[in-house]
């Protein structure tokens, strides 16, 4: 493709052209009127200096061929414009494994939590009163998340869980609510959420990003000018949960705990790279809140295939950065402008095969539906650490839930910290 091949197809995606008759009016790049394209195929001709100079085809001839070959289907002996039906795919439910696996998910829950939990080891302790098992603690607040009731009910859950050998000692509901507010937990947390979706690395190749609120106990005070007698209002306080799954078995690869006020676009290579050091991904799919040069090059440097929308106000041409910068940072700026230009224009000619990729971002959202819906959409605990603790503790019972319907489905056998093993 050469040079005016490129600028056609920037001028088909950027500008509208007016079809009139059998001429079409292309506007000029540089801003000054606009030029008549014939475009016929036998002898296709333009107005421009360039096609009058040359007597060859010009870039609008070029740019009035794209967009014909993007809106009309050539039969041959007349154009005729098609219509595209686009068929929702739907997939059969497997109810025998479903029921399977709901049937026996708490007995299989406890089971592969204790599994979990035996490999995060028991952190030193210098001085004070000897604390219960660091292991049956994280287990226990796990268990209680799942459980979706409140402490005190719980402790006849915990008492058959010791009874089954799942923990070694019975903690008092008090002492659970005082390890939700240790920071030392939040590690162990999202260790474990990384460490439970690695049973799944073989099937899971594409993924999708998204966060959600997820509303507290706290209520914030702020005032509303809208009306001429301020008032003092209140609102429910949120934190905000990111996360990337895959979208075949809903699990989630990497999380990451906001304030509300946390844009989405940032926690976006963390994510990736964190998804990045277990699986293998092919697609990675995200809305237009993600979108920016550095987030599609986070991608592309994986050997994956971004598929964030452009916005109506995106341009085929990326900003970058400006003043003068190293030669190291120039090229990356080089670098991200030229795949930003080229994605947007894959963007631009391929929206059919575009979105049908796109929409496999659905799958986080049912994710965030399924543990809204299964362990409740707000959070009791009062403390932010203790917030972040038990936001964690859903993420972590989710992910145990879809490796036991992995179990039931897909014949998965789940085996945890094998390399430690």
């Amino acid at each position: 493709m050469d040079a005016r091949e490129q600028k056609a197809l920037e001028i088909a995606a950027t500008t509208k052209l007016v079809r009139g008759g059998d001429v079409w009016m292309v506007p000029s790049q540089s801003g000054r009127g606009k030029y008549t394209v014939n475009p016929d195929p036998e002898s296709p001709r333009c107005t421009c200096p360039d096609f009058e100079c040359r007597q060859l085809r010009c870039k609008h001839i070029f740019a009035v061929e794209y967009t014909i070959r993007r809106e009309y289907k050539d039969d041959g002996q007349t154009q005729t414009v098609t219509e595209t039906v686009t068929v929702k795919k739907t997939y059969r439910q497997d109810w025998p494994a479903y029921n399977a696996a709901q049937v026996n998910e708490k007995d299989q829950f406890q089971k592969l939590l204790h599994d979990l939990c035996k490999g995060i080891g028991e952190p030193s302790q210098k001085m004070g009163r000897p604390r219960l098992p660091f292991e049956d603690m994280i287990f226990s607040a796990c268990f209680r998340v799942y459980s979706t009731v409140s402490g005190r009910r719980f402790m006849s859950d915990l008492r058959d869980a010791k009874a089954k050998g799942h923990i070694s000692q019975l903690p008092c509901y008090n002492s659970l609510f005082n390890y939700f507010e240790n920071e030392a937990l939040t590690p162990y947390l999202e260790m474990l959420i990384e460490e439970s979706s690695l049973p799944l690395t073989a099937i899971e190749s594409d993924f999708a990003v998204d966060s959600s609120g997820f509303s507290t106990c706290r209520f914030v005070q702020w005032v509303d000018a809208k009306y001429t007698n301020p008032k003092l209002m209140t609102k429910r306080e949120w934190v905000k949960v990111h996360l990337m799954c895959g979208v075949k078995t809903n699990v989630v690869t990497a999380v990451k705990i906001t304030d509300r006020y946390s844009g989405d676009s940032p926690q976006f290579k963390e994510l990736v790279d964190a998804t990045a050091k277990n699986f293998v991904m092919q697609e990675v799919s995200a809305d237009k809140a993600y979108l920016s040069a550095q987030n599609l090059q986070t991608v592309v440097d994986h050997a994956a295939m971004p598929y964030i929308p452009f916005k109506s106000n995106s341009a085929s041409e990326w900003g970058g950065l400006s003043g003068k910068r190293g030669q190291d940072t120039n090229a990356k700026w080089r670098r991200k402008s030229k795949l930003w230009r080229q994605m947007y224009h894959y963007y631009e000619f391929n929206q059919q095969w575009f979105f049908q990729q796109y929409h496999k971002r659905s799958n986080v959202e049912s994710t965030f539906s399924m543990i809204k819906a299964k362990f409740g959409h707000s959070l009791r605990s009062k403390t932010k650490t203790a917030q972040i603790n038990e936001a964690l503790c859903k993420v972590l019972a989710h992910n145990i839930c879809c490796l036991i319907q992995s179990m039931f489905e897909l014949n998965v056998k789940p085996e945890f910290w094998s390399e430690t093993a």
